[in-house]
């Protein structure tokens, strides 16, 4: 997913830049609500407190330091994440975290006992740092773990460590993920325990098969060394997948009867049934334009699909409307049926669907549901974002299980975007509000009423005499109409004509045209595009996870370079065409998939955009990693000729125009390869370009002394020389 998380990242800056905490957290990380679901537990200054939500600035005190500092130390533990056992008695910590990838899912777990007020720190004898994704059994008497890609169960009365699995290596990967896998579905962790506690559920991923992708570090010792990243490009065979159930007692380990090969199969999702008797499996073909849903009954191994579903692009799963992070299921009938998110008649709906794959669709209209945020069986209510009127924003809706008609129950006179942390009883939620102009956090609100219980402690503004972002809808010369926003110059004088810079991301994995508080902010400009005489302007393309319908974002299947490319194209001409723009001065930026974009823009169309700033650009879409360019573009060799149709080299023979080429050599993600192949195409045509390579810095080149600060300076100074500021 080559935006980096696009939204989370805006988030990220907005907070450093406003002092705003978002309602956000690493993906797969859980609330940990109090017993009454009227308050939940957070980490504060070496502490877990008790945080009532109509009481937060009274919290009390769970864990104190002194409880949570080893015998050994002087120092609490800095934990990362904590989880609760269900009698509220034991409290598992996870502490000296290490990253793996994108987030730090690797460290060290500790036990506090409430009851024998003992901490204890857990796999004893195992590397320093190295468990991943502890949990306790449901009875709380044993925790499970990853170890160097291996299983292990620690009995907590003797702490007696069993090692479930015996073939874990770099590539026998057991309750964990490969690379592409936590990239792209979001699967980080791999295995579940069984409702009785005994018995564990996991992946178990083959990637022998998978090459090493090089890096080169030639900076951090005299001789240079390489880097591995097992790496599985477009048109590469993926990682072989299986499912295992383990009896944590006898240490058998027994596999899943899943059919189809398990090379060009994919399964994101696995869970139990609430009976314990079944698993319950998303798989999809390697193509992802289908998705079966199968039961696979534990004693025997055997499977039988229940639901079926085929799309003539691709099949979005979990992960997609749930903010990165596929884990759970949602079980309403006491586990006898689920809900379902598809896309299957046009719209992004939620369905009800039985184990005998009976199915009824409860959202009903011509609108998108944008994620699930309750499920409240005691009510028989599902909670839910949506947008029907605007796809910049976001509200909260309410709707009965069996279906019928759905309420907003988020104000219209606030518009923008509404998120909640509801509370699992369903009666309150913490409310935050996002536009364009304004921002307030801390509000409580009862729900289904909406009514405020607690006011919010956070508000922000932007600040007397800034430029606002004025949102607008352009339609194109092929019909198609796009939102967009735009920031005008401080002091905008209607006589006058500016440059304009354009901001593009145009790929399905993030949008940019929200209304949300940061839109039209630049976080590489080094000070204010608006005060120096700039038009910031954004618009959305087709493609893009707009809440506008399938035939909207999937217009771009096997269309990625082409499409989008000249919906930004067309939509910057009509934009052209007013009379405060002058077409003489036109920039585009953008990262990941927006410098591809950005580069395709410069080579396609020459004679609209005359200056360009790419960052981490995919040059050739044949280098990027198999899950998501085949989501998205197909298989190769089939669908070859439209990856090389969209990559930007294919076009660099026609840069007329300015271009700056940032990346990272340490990128992970979009490897630097895309660099040195489009500088090969330049050279070759003779087209004369800048470059800035930051050694060993990643996809976000953020690592090292300076670096934020000298990419803005570089960023800013090559805008300002190439595309000059002010009203002329």
């Amino acid at each position: 997913m080559r935006n980096v998380n696009h939204l989370l990242w805006i988030c990220l800056i907005i907070s450093h830049l406003f002092s705003i905490n978002f309602l956000f957290a690493q993906p797969g990380i859980k609330t940990q609500w109090t017993e009454d679901g009227n308050g939940y537990y957070e980490i504060s200054d070496g502490q877990i407190l008790e945080i009532k939500l109509l009481d937060p600035n009274h919290p009390n005190v769970f864990l104190d330091a002194s409880t949570l500092t080893p015998k050994d130390s002087s120092t609490p533990l800095k934990i990362k994440q904590f989880s609760i056992s269900t009698d509220r008695r034991k409290v598992l910590l996870f502490a000296n975290t290490k990253r793996v990838w994108r987030y730090h899912t690797r460290g060290d777990y500790w036990l506090y006992d409430i009851d024998k007020k003992e901490l204890k720190q857990l796999g004893n004898g195992l590397p320093a740092s190295s468990l991943m994704f502890a949990k306790l059994s449901p009875d709380g008497s044993s925790v499970a773990y990853v170890s160097e890609h291996n299983l292990y169960v620690e009995d907590l009365s003797s702490h007696r460590i069993s090692q479930l699995t015996e073939d874990g290596t770099d590539r026998m990967i057991n309750g964990t993920f490969d690379w592409v896998y936590e990239e792209e579905f979001g699967c980080r962790d791999g295995f579940r325990w069984s409702g009785d506690s005994k018995h564990i559920a996991y992946w178990k991923i083959d990637a022998r098969s998978i090459r090493n992708y090089l890096m080169l570090n030639t900076t951090d010792s005299t001789y240079s060394f390489t880097v591995p990243v097992e790496y599985p490009k477009a048109g590469q065979n993926p990682s072989a997948c299986f499912i295992y159930v383990v009896d944590v007692k006898t240490n058998e380990n027994k596999k899943m009867d899943i059919p189809g090969d398990p090379i060009q199969h994919y399964i994101p999702r696995m869970e139990w049934t609430l009976d314990g008797q079944s698993l319950i499996i998303q798989q999809l073909n390697r193509q992802q334009q289908e998705s079966n849903i199968l039961l696979c009954q534990v004693e025997n191994g055997k499977t039988k699909t229940i639901y079926s579903e085929q799309d003539k692009a691709w099949i979005d799963i979990k992960s997609r409307w749930n903010d990165d992070d596929p884990t759970g299921w949602e079980w309403v009938d006491d586990g006898k049926a689920f809900l379902w998110v598809s896309e299957k008649d046009g719209w992004r709906h939620i369905y009800k669907i039985d184990l005998r794959g009976r199915e009824t669709l409860l959202t009903k209209g011509n609108y998108d549901i944008i994620g699930i945020d309750l499920i409240d069986e005691n009510n028989q209510k599902i909670y839910y974002s949506a947008s029907p009127s605007n796809a910049t924003q976001k509200y909260l809706y309410q709707i009965n299980l069996k279906g019928g008609e759905a309420t907003q129950l988020s104000p219209s006179s606030q518009a923008g975007t509404h998120s909640y942390r509801i509370s699992p009883n369903g009666e309150l939620a913490e409310h935050e509000f996002s536009s364009s102009s304004t921002y307030f956090a801390g509000e409580v609100v009862s729900l289904p009423k909406h009514q405020e219980k607690l006011a919010a402690n956070v508000h922000r503004e932007l600040p007397a005499g800034t430029s606002k972002p004025e949102f607008f809808k352009i339609t194109t010369a092929d019909g198609i109409e796009m939102d967009g926003w735009m920031v005008k110059p401080s002091q905008f004088d209607s006589t006058k004509r500016y440059p304009v810079v354009f901001y593009v991301y145009g790929e399905p994995a993030g949008q940019t045209v929200t209304d949300t508080y940061g839109a039209g902010f630049n976080r590489l400009y080094e000070g204010s595009m608006a005060d120096d005489g700039y038009i910031y302007i954004s618009v959305e393309n087709r493609g893009a996870p707009a809440p506008k319908g399938r035939e909207w974002r999937k217009a771009i299947y096997r269309n990625i370079g082409t499409i989008n490319i000249r919906d930004q194209a067309m939509a910057a001409k009509e934009i052209l065409k007013w009379n405060f723009i002058d077409s003489s001065r036109v920039a585009v930026w953008g990262w990941s998939g927006g410098g591809s974009s950005t580069l395709n823009l410069l080579f396609q169309y020459p004679e609209i955009y005359q200056t360009g700033i790419a960052v981490a650009a995919v040059g050739n879409q044949l280098m990027y990693d198999n899950i998501y360019q085949e989501r998205y573009m197909g298989v190769p060799p089939e669908s070859q000729a439209d990856y090389v149709k969209g990559s930007p080299i294919t076009h660099a023979k026609n840069l007329r125009g300015n271009l700056l080429y940032i990346h990272g050599t340490g990128d992970d993600n979009v490897h630097y390869q895309n660099a040195e192949m489009l500088i090969n195409e330049l050279v070759k045509h003779n087209k004369q370009f800048q470059l800035m390579s930051y050694p060993n810095r990643s996809h976000s080149i953020s690592e090292g002394e300076g670096t934020s600060a000298h990419l803005s300076r570089l960023y800013t100074n090559y805008l300002k020389q190439y595309c000059p500021p002010g009203g002329r």
